[in-house]
């Protein structure tokens, strides 16, 4: 069962953005990019290190730079139970 984003966010999950540059398989001297973005755990990277071993196991195109970042969107702190509410007219 897949998880929700806010459960991903409260587990201490953040998104994860590679930009991938890699060379054409049948003209090796061009780079082209690929964008990959997840959620994922810092500071190991599971989803995106597996990710990359997918890349340089299925794809042609050689891989000649990943450059990364994460950012946490929200944590357990952040999130608190409302108990009440009160409205104004």
């Amino acid at each position: 069962m897949e998880k929700s984003e806010t459960e991903l966010l409260l587990k201490g999950y953040g998104l994860t953005t590679a930009e991938m540059i890699y060379r054409m398989p049948d003209y090796t001297s061009v780079l082209n990019t690929f964008v990959w973005q997840e959620y994922d755990l810092a500071p190991d990277y599971p989803k995106m290190f597996e990710f990359i071993e997918f890349w340089e196991r299925e794809i042609e195109g050689k891989l000649h730079t990943v450059r990364f970042a994460h950012r946490k969107l929200l944590s357990p702190t952040d999130w608190q139970q409302i108990v009440g509410e009160f409205r104004i007219h």
